[in-house]
């Protein structure tokens, strides 16, 4: 066998996104990850009680914590960006100060170019990424809003689906390098309510009869996957996607 092949299995810290919808416990999860460096690109911390760089608001400054990161001295283990819809907002202020215009749409003559020239700034940010999992060892966990956009199936009928609130481009960029996508939203339990002259409807309950879960596996209604052998759902829960790694592995 050629010595420069590698055979078996490359166990590295993962790199996950999680999106879901407001206030269901996307930071907590990371909160939970292990010695987590939070870098707010949005102010959604509240009351957390976890280690972060002071607000970005501006592209170089997420730029220069991450650089801080790779270069620094501190025994960190996860970093977080929290969130990846306003640090897309940052990279478009930035591609837009650079050329001079007051808006994405209008960057060197519109027809798209300007998301051209901000991929080439998200790229950026994933090398950096890359390198404090490659060469610090550390997770990388990226949380994100989600939409409902429509999803045009060559397979089937067009439908709406849940998936992360960027541009088309970028979140097809950060979604290929991640090693797992999960979906975080609420299970409900469900009453049937019946009205009048016959019509019933569907009242979700909330409270106890109500779950925080992510979808880790892709279907029809979301955008989900992962490397790990994962399925279905699990619950919203770092120590629980933990055990289920280490349960698949």
């Amino acid at each position: 066998m050629n010595s420069r092949i590698v055979r078996g299995r490359e166990s590295k810290p993962p790199r996950i996104l999680l999106y879901g919808t407001e206030g269901i416990g996307k930071t907590t999860f990371a909160a939970g990850a292990p010695k987590p460096i939070f870098i707010p690109t949005e102010d959604g911390l509240g009351e957390l009680e976890v280690d972060r760089f002071p607000l970005c608001e501006d592209f170089e400054s997420v730029l220069g914590h991450l650089t801080w990161l790779i270069d620094g001295a501190h025994d960190y283990e996860t970093v977080v960006i929290d969130s990846l819809d306003w640090l897309e907002r940052l990279i478009h202020d930035h591609v837009c100060a650079q050329n001079n215009v007051d808006t994405i749409e209008r960057v060197d003559g519109g027809y798209g170019r300007g998301y051209l020239a901000a991929l080439a700034q998200w790229r950026k940010v994933l090398s950096f990424l890359q390198k404090l999992r490659d060469d610090r060892s550390m997770i990388v966990l990226l949380i994100a809003h989600a939409k409902i956009e429509r999803f045009e199936d060559p397979e089937t009928l067009a439908y709406d689906r849940y998936m992360p609130r960027l541009h088309r481009s970028s979140a097809a960029l950060v979604t290929e390098w991640c090693d797992a996508v999960f979906f975080a939203h609420w299970r409900f339990a469900l009453r049937v309510e019946q009205g009048t002259f016959g019509k019933s409807r569907n009242i979700p309950l909330s409270g106890p009869n109500a779950d925080r879960v992510m979808r880790v596996s892709g279907g029809p209604t979301c955008v989900a996957k992962n490397r790990y052998g994962l399925t279905g759902e699990l619950p919203l829960d770092w120590n629980a996607f933990a055990r289920a790694v280490v349960k698949e592995g």
